[in-house]
């Protein structure tokens, strides 16, 4: 097992809800969502952001798509015309969520990762 940020496996997209904010989280392939539906629980989505005052996190699976949809009430403090916070409206929440780091093992590392195509 090796430490992987979640980005090596999944890209993310994030935006504001008033106080709370959405992060969506698409695995590069089948078998990576597979992987997160347990590896990635909305507790762990809450335990990460937790010094943002965030909130009980809600995940929403999107299994055709291969992502989750994570609900962060409270995390922006006010929103976007509220808020001292440097991202008011969540832009940036989906980037920092990518840094979490994962333990995966080399072999599934590799079926988790974007597969390149030949052009």
């Amino acid at each position: 097992m090796r430490q992987v940020r979640l980005g090596e496996i999944a890209y993310a997209r994030s935006g504001d809800k008033g106080s709370g904010a959405n992060v969506g989280v698409i695995a590069h392939t089948p078998e990576g969502f597979e992987y997160l539906r347990e590896a990635l629980p909305a507790a762990r989505v809450e335990r990460f952001f937790k010094r943002l005052g965030c909130g009980r996190v809600v995940r929403y699976d999107l299994p055709n798509l291969h992502a989750f949809n994570f609900v962060l009430p409270g995390v922006l403090a006010g929103g976007a015309s509220r808020s001292l916070r440097i991202d008011a409206q969540g832009k940036a929440l989906g980037q920092a969520l990518l840094e979490l780091e994962l333990g995966i093992s080399e072999t599934d590392l590799a079926r988790y990762k974007p597969r390149r195509r030949n052009r």
